[in-house]
């Protein structure tokens, strides 16, 4: 670390904003570029998205439909869309997306959705699946979760044109993933990714529509939104007769978390328990085990590898474990509906807050 006013410090304070100024400048000339450049003007929607998105069996919130007005208008004008799309977790951002991806891929156009984890990537295609289960639609998923083989293949079929909607993690950043024909690419938990990242794939093919999704937007993309730079839409309800949250803060108390998961396991929930402290979580994971025999019980923390960190999350996604004691590492790019109890221990220690909730 620098100390302040020395020269180390103004060489490193020299380099950051020269740094700066490249990517701004690169950012500059891209925005202006798609500014005239001239996109694929989407259709107007016909009977297959009216069967699609009556087929949604929740009820939609104003805020979701106006949404996706704003996201389909931007889609079927021939400027290419990069459109920020805002909403608390849980507030119906997935289903917005999903009738984007649905209207591009009914122009015959590939959609490339790109998400910060490959729990997520697993579980979003899972999702994709189920909802378009009614319509010829092919979607992949791709991530270290697959085989050299089974990636192989996928990526050929991208190439030729025979996977309509791929989800992934960077791995979709790759040289070697060739579209045949790419009209829409979404971006999942914005935050998370970096500038490069980010340009990379609208440089790739400047003239698709973009629509990005974030819950917390980072100030560099809440600037180029509120400045006019990018459109944004914004889901500020819930959904309809959602439960609110209620929150207990008490001296722990094993009989009190005891029945706390037991009450959520025996309805068909599961329960996350935050113990941030790496050095002492698997005291607290023997702990709860001994009082809990018969619930299946897995921990996760930030000092395991990603590889681990991944078989554990898979693991609760899939329902194979139904607490999971766990650091702050779940706090972001979580969506796990049938997880509605968090216990936090020493909650007061945490810096970050962390949130579950239901998706829709």
């Amino acid at each position: 670390m620098n100390r302040l006013g020395t020269k180390e410090w103004e060489k490193t304070k020299a380099k950051v904003k020269s740094n700066l100024r490249e990517v701004a400048v690169e950012l500059i000339k891209l925005y202006a570029k798609r500014e005239k450049s001239k996109g694929f003007k989407f259709s107007k929607d016909g009977k297959d998205q009216e069967d699609f998105e009556y087929d949604f069996i929740y009820a939609e919130t104003e805020d979701q439909l106006r949404c996706v007005a704003e996201i389909k208008k931007d889609m079927e004008d021939e400027k290419p869309m990069d459109r920020l799309l805002c909403g608390d977790v849980g507030f119906g951002k997935t289903e917005v997306a999903m009738r984007a991806a649905f209207k591009a891929v009914n122009d015959i156009k590939q959609v490339a959705y790109i998400v910060p984890t490959t729990v997520l990537a697993k579980q979003q295609a899972n999702e994709f699946r189920n909802r378009m289960k009614n319509f010829p639609i092919t979607i992949e998923d791709i991530s270290r979760f697959k085989t050299a083989k089974e990636q192989k293949d996928i990526i050929e079929k991208l190439s030729r044109g025979e996977i309509d909607i791929i989800i992934g993690t960077h791995r979709l950043l790759s040289s070697d993933i060739k579209f045949r024909d790419l009209g829409l690419l979404i971006i999942d938990e914005e935050h998370r990714f970096g500038v490069k990242d980010k340009e990379k794939i609208k440089i790739m093919k400047d003239t698709v529509d973009v629509l990005t999704m974030t819950a917390t937007p980072i100030p560099r993309t809440m600037n180029m939104s509120l400045s006019g730079v990018r459109d944004m839409s914004v889901i500020y309800e819930p959904p309809y007769n959602r439960l609110p949250i209620k929150t207990y803060i008490i001296e722990k108390d094993m009989d009190i978390i005891k029945e706390a998961i037991y009450k959520e396991v025996e309805r068909g929930g599961q329960v996350f328990y935050v113990y941030n402290r790496v050095e002492f979580i698997e005291n607290t994971v023997n702990e709860l085990k001994k009082e809990l025999p018969n619930i299946e019980i897995d921990y996760a923390h930030g000092k395991m590898t990603p590889k681990q960190i991944e078989k554990k999350m898979k693991d609760f996604v899939e329902n194979k474990t139904k607490v999971l004691v766990c650091t702050t590492i779940l706090e972001s790019g979580i969506d796990i509906p049938n997880a509605n109890t968090i216990i936090i221990e020493d909650g007061d220690k945490l810096r970050t807050c962390t949130t579950i909730s239901d998706e829709r």
